[in-house]
């Protein structure tokens, strides 16, 4: 096999957590190389631009006052955008279109409840900054619902904002502290669609890494973690065969990558065990917005979400629309065909007329949106693995699925800062004991 020398620290995987691990380390000085299996990196984050239009893989919200914005502020990474508007906003429950309660005036004016379940609502609503969410990860989502709630109206609403909130739709498996968090995130700080979508956020986390002094290198695929004979990590092996010599990885894949890129251990067992959050994503776009008041809808009795995103940033040209609709996956949901009728017929009900001025459609049956749902059984995200493998010193993991902070984007960013700090502690420690 050709073995090749490699940088002090290699950074497996291009997508926002790995981008962010190779900044925070080239910064602290480490030598540092990503390796990324794809032509491009982005991963999840990239963003295809078609005509004009601006298209992420589904639909894409970075909470603003999450663990992920004050990681991006801390790279110095510009995220232009705007935040989506309250008004033209509905609640569909049994085919019918309700003003979607979020103040005081549109919980009084809805349809959607009567008014004992409005006084419920608006108590929930009102006190749900005061949860404690730490006394809730090891309760789930249903369980917390049905305990705190009396009308089934409101489990329903609830539910139906915790699916929005978190994307995940597994009441009796998700964690409610996990829940909960999402929920108060939004209310404190709201969220924003990203002007020219996420790859703003993959172009600027990249640049900041090789204005550092790191370097990409792309279509390489690496297939498993080399050891040396005491186990401490050697290096990498790439899928041709090349073996790329190093004395720090930092795996940043989604959990399946994970496990069958890392050795055995507990690391590679919980990455494998791990359940991914799906979605059934429709984006569309559209020359025009046959309705350009209704820009937001979430199913009540359907785990269905529409969103016009380009209402609140630039996605489309003048006078464009660019929609993302998604299905939240559950245990029981339909096959991929009746997903995507019911989300043309959200189109249908929202925005008549959409297929006359459609330029572009992409239907994504089964998207990976978290890679590992954080249960309640493992404690939500305590129960998550720490950055640090110690059973292989010199290996650290990054991704959404690793460390106890923040929940979808947040946690890829969280935790490529938290592995390339404890990274460049080892390759700190590991200087001083060869000197």
């Amino acid at each position: 096999m050709l073995r090749t020398a490699g940088d002090d620290t290699i950074v497996v995987g291009g997508g926002l957590s790995g981008l962010t691990a190779a900044a925070f380390l080239a910064r602290s000085g480490c030598p540092v190389t990503v390796l990324e299996r794809a032509a491009t990196p982005g991963g999840r984050a990239a963003t295809r631009e078609s005509n004009g239009f601006y298209l992420n893989l589904g639909a894409h919200a970075l909470y603003r006052g999450g663990h992920g914005s004050r990681v991006l502020d801390e790279l110095g990474v510009a995220r232009p955008g705007g935040i989506p508007k309250p008004s033209g906003a509905y609640a569909l429950d049994r085919s019918v279109a309700h003003a979607l309660p979020g103040g005081f005036v549109s919980l009084l004016t809805t349809g959607l409840f009567g008014l004992a379940a409005k006084l419920e609502a608006g108590r929930f609503l009102a006190g749900l900054a005061r949860i404690d969410a730490a006394a809730l990860d090891r309760t789930s989502v249903r369980e917390w619902i049905d305990a705190s709630m009396r009308h089934p109206d409101v489990r329903r609403f609830t539910h139906a904002l915790v699916r929005l909130a978190s994307y995940a739709n597994a009441p009796d498996t998700m964690s409610a502290g996990v829940a909960v968090r999402q929920l108060q995130a939004a209310l404190a700080s709201n969220v924003s669609y990203l002007d020219h979508g996420w790859q703003t956020l993959v172009d600027g986390v990249r640049a900041r890494a090789e204005e550092a002094g790191a370097r990409l290198r792309t279509a390489a695929a690496v297939t498993g973690v080399e050891r040396t004979s005491d186990g401490r990590v050697a290096g990498v092996q790439l899928r041709d065969g090349e073996l790329v010599a190093a004395r720090t990885v930092v795996v940043a894949l989604d959990a399946p990558a994970a496990a069958e890129v890392l050795p055995d251990g507990l690391a590679r067992r919980h990455a494998a065990a791990a359940t991914p959050v799906l979605a059934g994503c429709l984006d569309v776009a559209l020359k025009s917005l046959p309705r350009p008041r209704a820009t937001f809808a979430l199913g009540v009795d359907e785990p269905v979400y529409f969103s016009v995103h380009s209402a609140s940033a630039r996605l489309a040209p003048e006078g464009g629309a660019l929609i993302h609709l998604g299905w939240y996956v559950g245990d029981d949901a339909p096959e991929a065909k009746t997903v995507e009728r019911r989300l043309e017929g959200v189109l249908d009900r929202l925005q008549p007329g959409w297929r006359d001025v459609i330029v572009e459609r992409r239907f994504l049956p089964r998207m990976a949106v978290v890679s590992a749902l954080a249960t309640a059984a493992d404690g939500g995200l305590s129960g998550r693995p720490d950055a640090a493998v110690l059973e292989t010193p010199g290996l650290f993991l990054a991704g959404d699925w690793v460390g106890p902070d923040g929940w979808l984007a947040d946690s890829a960013l969280a935790s490529g800062r938290r592995a390339a700090q404890l990274a460049a502690e080892h390759a700190r420690r590991r200087d001083v004991a060869a000197a």
